[in-house]
């Protein structure tokens, strides 16, 4: 090894000693959460999602975004809570002709830590494992959505994978829309909504 050498690892050294001993210094960035923004005529919901927490859900979301299937669908559902104003959920997905991709593996929010509160962004699905694209905004907190393990039946909530971090008041305003339309089951009557709000594109932000 010649000087040179000797005095280019001394420079390394002594300059990683000089990072490890700076207080406050930022030696890592914090893992990227990628944003989306949902554009309706109301306005545009910006959504931030937990790639991390959450990788199949958020991952899931993003390739429907990606291949541009939910530009032209709807937000079709307002599920209202009884005796609570501005409390509740809305539903959205692409358009039906879309094609949709393989279902993904139910992410209960057991496993993740992340919880429905005001603002979390969830997907819909029937049993676990059968999730595909249509999603839910909670416009309040949503406790019983979550995993509830030793429960009775399907205990196993919905998979929560993001937060709305803009635009709140346009998720309340749609819930507060019109709802009378035609509903699938008597028990769902009252939550469709006349007409739907269109989506007018997703894309990443």
């Amino acid at each position: 090894m010649d000087d040179r050498t000797k005095i280019a690892r001394r420079s390394l050294l002594g300059a990683g000693g000089l990072v490890l001993a700076t207080p406050g210094l930022v030696l890592a960035a914090p893992p990227h959460k990628p944003r989306v923004t949902i554009q309706t005529p109301h306005g545009p919901i910006v959504v931030e999602l937990e790639t991390e927490k959450a990788p199949i859900t958020a991952g899931n979301f993003l390739r429907y975004v990606d291949a541009k299937k939910y530009d032209g669908g709807t937000f079709y559902r307002a599920s209202r809570t009884k005796g609570v104003k501005g409390a509740g959920t809305i539903q959205g997905g692409p358009p039906a002709r879309v094609r949709r991709f393989a279902p993904i593996e139910h992410e209960s929010t057991r496993k993740t830590g992340l919880r429905h509160k005001a603002g979390t962004i969830s997907i819909t699905r029937n049993a676990p494992g059968t999730a595909t694209c249509d999603f839910f905004i909670c416009a309040s907190p949503m406790p019983y959505l979550d995993a509830h393990p030793g429960g009775s039946g399907d205990n196993q909530g919905f998979a929560a994978f993001g937060q709305v971090v803009e635009g709140m008041a346009v998720v309340k305003k749609i819930l507060a829309l019109r709802s009378d339309g035609p509903a699938p089951t008597p028990a769902m009557k009252g939550e469709f909504l006349n007409p739907p709000v269109p989506i007018i594109g997703m894309k990443r932000v």
